[in-house]
């Protein structure tokens, strides 16, 4: 499959033009692969370095599949992108990335919790309920008990449509719609592996990450690679990780987040179909990074070396609270000093409480190295509006 390389003939077409897909174009200019890109937003972080940019609703039928037309294959960026024109354009012989039985499943967190069940998974215990009318009747019956984590069925992300039930209080916070309420688990750690899957069905994963949460805003504030567990422990991960993924028979990449229990026992807690924040090390830490190895896959190239090759953490830069509007970078002069660390702007012109507006990776000789150059290069940088 090299001709691939340098073919005008063979373009990927990719669904949302954001951070992620971004950091794919980077990719994709560096191996000379065509990649076109749909977005709403005429602004979008890939309007620059794409093939072509088409300003578009990718949740439209007619528009992504207009904009599907003659390419070779198919990536998303985003989950919430239109299942039923990933089903038509597979019917005419173009491959996605996920495929669209995959991202039926994924984009409703009830269908994704109960696909676990019936998969024998280990995940946590649930209830399901139809309406939020019905989660609160239950806990009335007594049938549902406080606490419990409750997340939106559909639309849910980066922490929205999901919460920590705690009390009576707590529910006036819930949005309407189907859901679930999951056991609250006792979590030592949260680990990430990322699996690449190509359409031969060969599997490699990235070395397992461990993920640290902002305590308010429930999304990564840091990823460290290697995790501290031992490596047998990991192991197990990432062979969870792979059977995640040959269920689902899911091409391209699967990014599986893990729960490792107080008692040592391994939960799959939630997947994404696309590139992943657990993932972005991968550029400074592994020989090839997740966004290449998702365009080996839908190329039909051989799928690159992903080991570690050194201590990476990163970190989120995110916009500070309080404040919203045209985004302003404060201490980048400062931060940039920082030793073996990578920036990463995503170019979004308005920023706002907690909104991702960029990453950095600082590589070392040890975990806390990187960690302390990871820190301190994130708190010289502010994101005000």
């Amino acid at each position: 499959m090299a001709s691939v390389f340098s073919n005008p003939n063979f373009e990927v077409a990719l669904l949302g033009g954001g951070q992620l897909g971004k950091m794919v174009l980077a990719e994709a200019r560096r191996m000379d692969i065509a990649v076109r890109v749909l977005d709403p937003s005429a602004d979008a972080p890939c309007r620059l370095g794409a093939q072509q940019f088409s300003q578009g609703s990718f949740q439209d039928f007619d528009t992504v599949m207009a904009f599907a037309h003659g390419a070779q294959a198919v990536a998303i960026e985003i989950e919430s992108v239109n299942a039923d024109a990933l089903e038509a354009l597979e019917a005419q012989g173009i491959p996605c990335f996920p495929q669209s039985h995959v991202l039926r499943v994924i984009q409703n967190k009830v269908a994704q919790k109960q696909f676990y069940a019936d998969h024998q998974l280990p995940t946590s215990d649930f209830q399901r309920f139809s309406a939020l009318n019905d989660l609160k009747q239950a806990i009335h019956a007594g049938t549902l008990t406080f606490p419990f984590v409750w997340k939106l069925g559909q639309g849910g992300y980066d922490g929205f449509g999901v919460s920590v039930v705690r009390s009576a209080d707590d529910l006036t916070r819930l949005s309407e719609g189907e859901c679930i309420a999951e056991a609250l688990v006792d979590i030592a750690c949260e680990i990430g592996v990322v699996v690449a899957r190509n359409a031969q069905g060969e599997s490699q994963t990235f070395p397992a990450v461990e993920m640290e949460f902002h305590p308010t805003a429930n999304q990564v504030e840091f990823v460290v690679c290697p995790s501290a567990l031992p490596s047998d422990v990991i192991a197990q991960a990432e062979a969870l990780a792979i059977q995640v993924s040959q269920a689902f028979n899911a091409h391209g990449l699967l990014a599986v987040e893990l729960f490792y229990t107080a008692s040592g026992t391994w939960l799959v807690n939630e997947v994404a179909p696309r590139p992943h924040n657990s993932g972005h090390l991968t550029i400074e830490a592994c020989p090839t990074s997740q966004f290449e190895q998702l365009l080996r896959c839908m190329c039909g190239l051989p799928m690159g070396d992903s080991q570690l090759l050194q201590c990476a953490v990163m970190a989120n830069i995110v916009g500070a609270d309080g404040f919203s509007g045209p985004v302003r970078y404060e201490g980048l002069d400062v931060a940039m000093r920082t030793p073996g660390t990578a920036f990463h702007i995503y170019g979004k012109a308005q920023t706002r409480p907690f909104r991702k507006m960029g990453h950095l990776t600082s590589v070392g000789q040890t975990v806390d190295e990187a960690r302390a150059r990871a820190a301190a290069a994130r708190d010289a940088l502010k994101v005000r509006a």
